[in-house]
């Protein structure tokens, strides 16, 4: 047996108790989001686009956390994890806790299209509908619907067809005329390529907008794809499979081509749960639960629609309703940038930061298109991990190869369901005349930087982009993200290092300014980690601040309690999942962990330390999980100019005194309000007003 499995088995139940469950608290950052589409302060719409956001985020949950879990459990694995759960434990609890949440969800469902029928927007059911709209759907089922849809029959000369991952089916159970004794059975998926919903005519004298959706306007018309059989009763069901790729990277002769046999062989990954309409027939719920090998703590029976993550494009489509959502926000481009100076030229006198959404991302964009067209600029190096559809990088890096510069682009296969999507742009980059690379065996590649070489008088000059978040104009306009533009020597020297080691045999030894993961950025973080409790002993300041997405690496939290055992003021803000159990006597008395869950996603990643009065700020790419810090290429760098350090920490402070949309992690795992006395402040508002987040420290 391995030494550290002894050390697991050998722990006190004291020592477990520290820590909290990873998936148990993926749970509770869930329970958070459906918290606010049932808060009755957030504007109407914005609820319902809460309601599908928690139906996405359990789907990816379920579809590869749970799948994960169930995997353990078909290969035996018995031995607890560090929070003291074996794979069935962990499984039972978990099954239990999201049957509750989905029930809970619905609730909320049905409560919000009550307040939505009062604002004017229905969704109905097709027997509500007059004359009029009947044949208006009937019409639109006829010349739209219809002709797309397959019904497949199950029998003895045609099995079961392949189903697909999160699609809706409707399950049909079917009788002929004339015999009533005989049933069978058929299924047809619900159009992926047409609208979900379908707005109806307007009813005569009625301001109402009326909705139904596609598979209600199908289930009345099922008939027409059954003649000679009566449908004896339709409903819907919707399976999850388990949705990770695993690849041997060792054994495999072409990354890409793996990857996309990998994606084929995904369409038919391993039944995790079956969700069916209520009061389904129970022939068909048979035949289901035979053909998926679905077991009862598998299966969840709805109250609602299936695949709630329609709402979300819905809001986003409904015209006429923008009283019911939050305020349009306009990113702010960069007021430094409001010049006829070149990006170059600015970089040279001054770093720059970026505050997305509050700032627009269309300042990158800009940035890699005048590099791409610049003369003097020799060479673009950039990662790419998660990129919108109708990206303008792709194009600035194609023409850049095209104009004969030095383009290398390191595009990560793995991106998780953004697969291939990055296969295609990777194809697409390699046919300009890039140089694409996958990055290095078994590590994604999570970085998010640019680096620039520029030929200025008789000198190469490095311009370097570090961020945050991915290179994504989308994500960007709802993804709270930091970004750091500089010239820094070091820092570009360092970049150059970094992307030697992804695309080539060199390792990065001697970085002055960022620190690379999976070799030193861990390391260095514990390093000055254990400085704040060396600092704190000997009676000097000592504090940390970190913001980022999940906290779930044991090492991490052990070195967390350490310094709070040694006097270090600890303020963590944690959006998802915290293992780290605040509030412990005589182990985590010194820290205090938030979250905030609010308009948009909090996803940057900042890290303060007091450092006796000359504190330090970094940016990162990293959370503090395992995978992150072990298992991926990830960077951290510093803010190096006062100023901009002060304008980080005026973020994080912002973060700290949020009194209406954090919550407080107690040491049971629970989140409550914080304490919200007046004045209240809500960060994510405040920043709003752009000129809040860029005062200094010492203005405040």
């Amino acid at each position: 047996m391995k030494k550290e499995n002894v050390i697991l088995e050998n722990r006190t139940e004291r020592e477990i108790y520290s820590y909290l469950n990873r998936d148990l608290s993926w749970l509770e950052f869930n329970r958070r989001v459906l918290q606010e589409a049932q808060n009755v302060d957030t504007p109407l719409l914005e609820r319902v686009r809460f309601l599908s956001i928690v139906t996405s985020n359990l789907d990816e949950f379920m579809s590869v956390r749970v799948a994960e879990t169930r995997e353990k459990i078909k290969a035996e694995l018995m031995k607890k994890d560090f929070t003291g759960y074996t794979p069935t434990g962990l499984y039972k609890r978990l099954m239990k806790r999201i049957s509750k949440m989905i029930q809970e969800q619905y609730r909320s469902y049905r409560d919000l299209m009550r307040q939505l029928s009062k604002k004017g927007i229905v969704f109905m059911e097709y027997t509500d509908l007059n004359a009029t709209q009947q044949k208006a759907m009937e019409q639109y089922y006829h010349d739209i619907v219809f002709p797309v849809l397959t019904p497949m029959a199950v029998d003895q000369s045609r099995p079961f067809p392949l189903v697909h991952h999160k699609f809706v089916y409707l399950a049909v159970v079917l009788r002929k005329e004339g015999d009533a004794n005989e049933f069978y059975f058929a299924i047809v998926q619900v159009p992926s390529n047409i609208p979900r919903v379908i707005q109806v005519p307007l009813r005569s004298n009625s301001k109402k907008k009326s909705f139904i959706l596609t598979e209600e306007l199908i289930k009345h018309h099922i008939h027409t794809l059954f003649s000679g059989y009566i449908p004896e009763s339709v409903h819907g069901f919707r399976l999850t499979r388990n949705s990770d790729l695993y690849i041997n990277e060792e054994e495999v002769e072409d990354l890409l081509e793996e990857i996309e046999k990998e994606l084929r062989r995904r369409r038919r990954g391993a039944p995790v749960c079956l969700e069916v309409e209520e009061g389904i027939h129970p022939n068909a719920l048979a035949y289901l639960k035979h053909e998926f090998g679905i077991k009862d703590d598998q299966m969840f029976e709805i109250q609602g629609p299936l695949d709630l993550g329609f709402l979300g494009s819905f809001v986003d489509q409904l015209e006429g309703y923008n009283h019911l959502k939050y305020p349009n926000l306009k990113p702010v481009y960069p007021e430094i940038f409001h010049t006829d100076e070149s990006f170059f030229k600015i970089l040279r006198r001054q770093d720059v930061l970026l505050y997305h959404p509050y700032e627009s991302f269309d300042a990158v964009t800009d940035f890699l298109e005048e590099a791409a067209e610049d003369p003097d600029v020799m060479a673009i190096k950039m990662t790419l991990y998660r990129v919108n559809g109708d990206s303008r990088l792709i194009p600035a890096l194609a023409h850049a190869a095209e104009m004969g510069k030095q383009v290398t682009v390191v595009v990560e296969l793995k991106a998780r369901f953004d697969e291939e999507r990055n296969i295609a742009w990777a194809r697409e980059l390699e046919k300009a005349g890039c140089h694409v690379v996958y990055g290095l065996l078994g590590l994604k590649t999570h970085a998010k930087i640019i680096l620039i070489v520029r030929r200025e008088q008789d000198t190469l000059r490095r311009y370097v982009h570090v961020g945050t978040g991915n290179y994504n104009a989308n994500t960007a306009r709802v993804y709270t993200d930091i970004g750091l533009l500089t010239s820094d020597p070091q820092i570009g020297e360092d970049a150059s290092q970094v992307f030697n080691e992804i695309t080539g045999y060199s390792e990065a030894q001697g970085l002055g300014e960022i620190h690379l993961a999976p070799e030193g950025l861990k390391n260095k973080l514990f390093e000055m980690i254990r400085r704040e409790a060396a600092n704190a002993q000997s009676g000097k300041p000592a504090r940390i601040i970190a913001k980022v997405n999940s906290l779930s690496n044991q090492e991490m939290i052990d070195e967390l309690y350490a310094a709070s055992q040694a006097g270090v003021q600890i303020q963590l803000i944690v959006r998802g999942v915290c293992c780290l159990r605040p509030g412990l006597e005589g182990i985590s008395e010194n820290i205090r962990v938030i979250s905030i869950v609010d308009r948009f996603l909090e996803h940057s990643r900042i890290f303060y330390f007091e450092n006796e009065g000359d504190f330090e700020v970094y940016l990162s790419s990293a959370d503090w999980m395992t995978r992150n810090l072990d298992r991926r290429i990830e960077l951290m760098c510093p803010v190096n100019d006062r100023k901009l350090k002060e304008i980080l920490v005026n973020t994080l402070e912002l973060s700290l005194k949020d009194n209406v949309k954090a919550r407080l992690l107690l040491s049971n795992g629970t989140y409550v309000p914080v304490n919200n006395k007046e004045p209240l402040l809500r960060s994510q508002f405040e920043a709003i007003q752009i000129k809040t987040w860029k005062k200094s420290r010492s203005s405040n």
